[in-house]
């Protein structure tokens, strides 16, 4: 990504989020616990597939990133009501 594009992507998170941490996670590629799901698309992008359940009192996503095999992933992030709630991170 040449510096013309990480600028203007730096800029638009911060008129975005308003804040400066928030801002720096994700151009860490960070994920955490109470993260939006808008944040989690802006800190690691799309998930490479997602599974939903509909729960009696919520509903369940789980983000599927880094592809290994026929439904096996790296990393599986549950995402509740749009917050981020827990993950598994596989080692590679």
């Amino acid at each position: 990504m040449n510096q013309a594009k990480k600028r203007a992507r730096l800029n638009r998170l911060r008129s975005k989020y308003g804040d400066e941490g928030i801002v720096q996670n994700i151009l860490a590629r960070r994920f955490w616990a109470g993260q939006t799901a808008e944040q989690l698309t802006d800190s690691l992008g799309p998930p490479a597939a997602t599974d939903r359940k509909f729960l009696k009192t919520k509903n369940r996503d789980i983000w599927k990133y880094h592809r290994k095999g026929t439904n096996r992933y790296a990393l599986r992030i549950t995402v509740e009501d749009g917050f981020v709630t827990a993950w598994d991170k596989k080692s590679h």
